[in-house]
Parts: structure tokens; sequence; C-alpha cells
């Protein structure tokens, strides 16, 4: 069996493939309601769309048309964006290696990459499938977001209040159903983790949101240490033996 698993190609993994899916289809349905959302308020159908191409990142589309919405101006709602967006800078340094040669596939996969596409190929456990659930992930989810955008702007203001359907909470209940099995297998993971989660939540209710994503960041120093001190003890068992 174990043989069958290593020569089976990273794309056609059956546990990578349904992870990703289930992800696409909550991506999907938080997709139409940040076009209907859009259109519902009063901005044009091609906004949505367009933004959804060009910038995708859901956060921060989502912020920078509340501020529009709100009655603030364009250079307002860009700052919104970038604020909450700064965040993946660090994430793209976590997967730059993984995501190929080459100027066009850097430029592809820099556009592509977000919380899940970084979450999926961290999990993965060798280079090649590593390469492979960025670039299924990332496609994946790029197609299916901008679908879901396009439709909701679309429907527009015929689905009513998005809100009652309970839509916004498709994404985060996935993410967390991915992320459980990482927290109970590794203690460095929970060590970083649970730190992280709770300056987040300590400071939600006084920064802008995203803002408490990237405070979470703050518990990365703590798996940093945790490896560390790993390595030491390893070190000094060495020593002793």
């Amino acid at each position: 069996m174990r043989s069958v698993q290593r020569t089976t190609p990273a794309f056609l993994d059956p546990d990578l493939l349904r992870d990703v899916s289930l992800v696409c289809l909550a991506g999907g349905v938080v997709g139409v309601s940040f076009g209907a959302i859009a259109v519902a308020g009063g901005l044009p159908v091609w906004v949505p769309v367009v933004m959804s191409l060009v910038v995708y990142a859901g956060s921060a589309q989502f912020s920078a048309v509340g501020v529009l919405l709100a009655g603030g101006g364009p250079v307002a709602a860009a700052a919104t964006g970038l604020l909450l967006n700064t965040r993946t800078a660090a994430f793209s340094l976590a997967v730059a290696e993984h995501i190929g040669p080459g100027r066009l596939a850097r430029l592809v996969g820099a556009h592509l990459v977000t919380d899940e596409t970084v979450a999926f190929t961290l999990a993965q456990r060798d280079p090649a499938r590593r390469r492979a659930a960025f670039w299924i992930s990332g496609l994946g989810m790029f197609a299916v977001w901008n679908t879901g955008v396009a439709a909701g702007a679309l429907a527009g203001s015929a689905l009513g209040d998005t809100a009652r359907y309970g839509l916004d909470a498709a994404f985060p209940a996935v993410l967390a159903a991915l992320v459980l099995p990482a927290l109970r297998e590794d203690a460095d993971v929970r060590r970083a983790a649970l730190p992280g989660a709770a300056l987040a939540l300590a400071v939600t209710p006084a920064v802008p949101a995203g803002v408490p994503v990237l405070v979470a960041l703050a518990g990365l120093a703590l798996h940093g240490r945790g490896r560390e001190h790993g390595r030491g003890h390893g070190r000094e068992r060495g020593r002793s033996v």
C-alpha cells in the first residue's frame, strides 16, 4: 500500500483534492455574498468583478467595499485593503521556493498567494506535493472565487440580505476543519497557534477587521523557539551518548 501511495502523482492525491474542493466550495459561496453585497450597496457590477480579478483578496475586498459604501473615497478604500493584505508578504516568503522557477510562474504564483494556498502548501511533506498543492489550490480557488463574485454581482439585490443566509460563516468553518488535524498532531504548531489566537481575540474589539490576523503572526516567534529548543535538546542528548 505504501508503494502505491508513493507512486501516486501529487495532483491525483484524493485527500488533497477533497480538501481543496471543500475550501473552493466555501470560497465560492463567500464570493457570491461579496458580489451581491457590493452591487446591492449601489456599486456597478463591474467593480466587484474587476476587483476580484485584479486584487483577489477576500478580506481586503470586503473592507474596501465597506469603506466605499460608507462614503469613503477610493484612496481610503485602497489603503484599507493594502493594510489588511500586508500579511501575504510573510506568506509569500513561506511558499516562494515551492511556486516554481521562472518569472512567469513567480508572477502568477504571487497573485495566487492566500491564507488557504499557504496552508495547503505547508501541510504537505515533500517538495513535489507542496508545489502541486499550491497550484491546485491556487488556481482552483481563483477560478471559483471569481465565478462566485460574478454570479453574486449579476444577481445583485435579488438575493436580499446575504447575512441571513449565514454565508460569512462557511469559509471560517472549513478553515477550522482543515487546521484542527495539524493542531492535534504537532505540539509546536499548538504552541504558536494558541497564543496567536489569544492575541488576535484580545485586540479584535479595538482594531479594524483584518488586523487581528496580523497580530496573530506573533505566535510564529514561539514556533521558531520551540524548534530551536528541540534541536538544542537533541544536540545535548547526542553529546551525552
